[in-house]
C-alpha cells in the first residue's frame, strides 16, 4: 500500500480512525461477554452428577483485525498508509508482516487457554499468571516465579506448633511483556525461539516454569469435554501439542498497541504530545542519546540480541544470555532488545530486574560504556554502546526521555479474562510467592517433617 499525501494523514484522520477502533472495542466486547455468559459450567446438585452447557467461541475477529474471505484475521493500523522500509526508524514507517494465519474462532479459543491453569502441570498456573493483564503483560517481580516450590517447617511457639511454608522458587529472569509480541523476530530473552509458536511450548514444557510434558499438557485438554468440542469448532481436531501452540501463539498476536499518544503524534496530530515529551523524542533520537538505533519505531525494539554491560543481579547472578547457547563470542552476555511499548507499566526492569524504575535505566546508558559490566564476565558491548567519556545527556535530557517513554502507553486491547474456563477451574491471575500453613502442635516434628 503506497503512501498517502501528509495532508490527508491529519488530525482528522488520527481521530477518526481512533472512533472506529473504539467502536469496534466496544462491539467485540460485547460479542466475548456474550461468549462468557454462554460459556460456563453449571453444577446441579443430583447426585453426583455434572451438568454442563456448551461453550461457544467468538466468530468476529477482534479490534484492529480484519476478517478476510478466508476467515482468517490480519492486522490493520494506520501504520499500513507508510511504504519506508521497516526498520526505518522515523515516525511513519511501516510495519513488518505479521506471520501467523489464524481465525477469530482459533483467537477465542486460546484466550481460555491463556488463562487457564490446566496446562501447567500442578494446575496452579497459568501464562496470564506471569503475563498480568494490571501489570503491562509482565508480572512486577524482578524475576519470575515458576512451578518449582520449596517447603520449609519451622516451630513457631508452644501454642501454635509447627508451620509448614511452601515457597516458590525464584527464576533467573524476569518476565518479557507481550505487547506486540506478534510482530518479533527472536523471542525469550536469549532469543532461542525464532518463531512465536516455537516460544509457546517453551514455558509449558520447562521444569522450573510451568513443569509440564506435552503428554501431559495434551491429556489434560483431551480430558476435558469443553475443550474437545472447541478445538473441533477452531481446528477439527482434538487437542494436540501443534493446534495448542498455535493457538496460545494466536492470541498473543492479538496482543497489539498502535494507539498510544505517540502514534497519534506519528500520524499527524502534533498536539498528542507535551512540549516535554517531544524534547524527550528528539533526544531519545538524536545523535548522542542514540536510544531509536535499537529501540527502532514504531515497534520500539530491531528483535535483535544486543550486548549492552548489563551489572549482575541483586543476588549476584551473572547470566551469559545468548552466550549459554552458542560458541559465538559476541553472544556472551547477549539478551533480546526489549520493546519500549508500555514500559512504564512493566518495572522493574532489565532481564533480571536490575534497575527500579526508569531514570536509572536511562542513567545506566547515559554513562561509559561497560561501567556496570561484571569484571570476570568478557563481553563484545554492542557499538551502539557509544559513551566512552560518562554521562553526555543532560538530568533535563534523562528526564525528558522518561517523559517521552509515557507516551508509549497503550492498552486499548488488553484480552478480557473469562469469567469461567472450559475446565472447570478458576483462572489463576498472580502467583504467591510463599503460602503458610500450621500444623497441629499435638504433632511430633519427625511426623510433621515426614509430610
Amino acid at each position: 500500500m503506497k503512501r498517502l499525501p501528509s495532508s490527508l494523514l491529519s488530525t482528522t484522520l488520527a481521530l477518526s480512525a481512533a472512533a472506529c477502533i473504539l467502536t469496534e472495542t466496544l462491539a467485540w466486547a460485547a460479542a466475548t461477554s456474550t461468549t462468557d455468559q454462554a460459556a460456563y459450567t453449571e453444577r446441579k446438585q443430583a447426585g453426583e452428577k455434572q451438568i454442563e452447557k456448551p461453550f461457544t467461541l467468538n466468530d468476529q475477529c477482534p479490534p484492529s483485525f480484519e476478517r478476510l474471505a478466508d476467515n482468517t484475521c490480519q492486522l490493520r493500523t494506520l501504520y499500513d498508509f507508510y511504504d519506508s522500509p521497516a526498520q526505518h526508524g522515523g515516525v511513519q514507517a511501516e510495519l513488518p508482516t505479521m506471520k501467523i494465519k489464524m481465525t477469530p474462532q482459533q483467537i477465542d479459543l486460546s484466550r481460555f487457554l491463556f488463562f487457564d491453569p490446566l496446562l501447567s502441570a500442578n494446575q496452579d498456573m497459568s501464562c496470564a499468571s506471569c503475563h498480568q493483564t494490571d501489570k503491562g503483560l509482565s508480572d512486577g517481580l524482578k524475576r519470575s516465579m515458576g512451578a518449582q516450590q520449596q517447603t520449609t517447617i519451622q516451630q513457631t511457639t508452644q501454642t501454635t506448633g509447627l508451620q509448614q511454608t511452601s515457597t516458590r522458587l525464584e527464576l533467573n529472569r524476569s518476565t518479557p511483556t507481550l505487547w506486540n509480541v506478534g510482530l518479533l523476530q527472536q523471542f525469550m530473552w536469549d532469543g532461542r525461539a525464532t518463531s512465536l509458536q516455537a516460544q509457546a511450548e517453551l514455558p509449558l514444557l520447562a521444569k522450573e516454569e510451568m513443569g509440564n510434558t506435552r503428554e501431559g499438557v495434551v491429556q489434560a485438554l483431551n480430558s476435558s469435554a469443553n475443550y474437545i468440542a472447541l478445538f473441533e469448532t477452531a481446528y477439527g481436531q482434538k487437542p494436540d501439542m501443534a493446534n495448542i501452540t498455535h493457538a496460545l501463539s494466536a492470541f498473543q498476536s492479538t496482543l497489539i498497541s498502535f494507539n498510544s499518544r505517540y502514534d497519534r503524534y506519528a500520524h499527524g496530530d502534533k498536539s498528542a504530545l507535551s512540549d516535554q515529551e517531544v524534547r524527550g523524542y528528539n533526544a531519545f533520537r538524536g545523535f548522542v542519546g542514540r536510544c531509536s538505533q535499537c529501540h527502532v519505531p514504531p515497534l520500539f525494539t530491531d528483535s535483535e540480541l544486543a550486548v549492552i554491560g548489563a551489572p549482575a543481579n541483586d543476588q549476584g547472578y551473572i547470566d551469559s544470555g545468548a552466550g549459554a547457547l552458542s560458541d559465538d563470542a559476541f553472544k556472551q552476555g547477549a539478551f533480546r532488545v526489549p520493546t519500549l511499548r508500555n514500559i512504564s507499566k512493566t518495572a522493574p526492569y532489565f532481564h533480571s530486574g536490575q534497575f527500579k524504575d526508569l531514570t536509572e535505566v536511562v542513567e545506566f546508558y547515559n554513562n561509559t560504556r561497560g561501567h556496570a559490566a561484571p569484571e570476570d564476565q568478557p563481553l563484545k558491548i554492542h557499538w551502539h554502546i557509544h559513551m566512552t567519556q560518562g554521562a553526555q545527556l543532560s538530568q533535563q535530557n534523562v528526564a525528558d526521555i522518561v517523559a517521552f517513554l509515557a507516551a508509549l502507553e497503550d492498552e486499548t486491547h488488553l484480552p478480557q479474562i473469562p469469567n469461567v474456563l472450559p475446565s472447570g477451574l478458576q483462572p489463576v491471575a498472580s502467583l504467591t510467592p510463599a503460602s503458610s500453613q500450621s500444623q497441629p502442635d499435638k504433632l511430633p516434628a519427625e511426623q510433621a517433617l515426614s509430610q
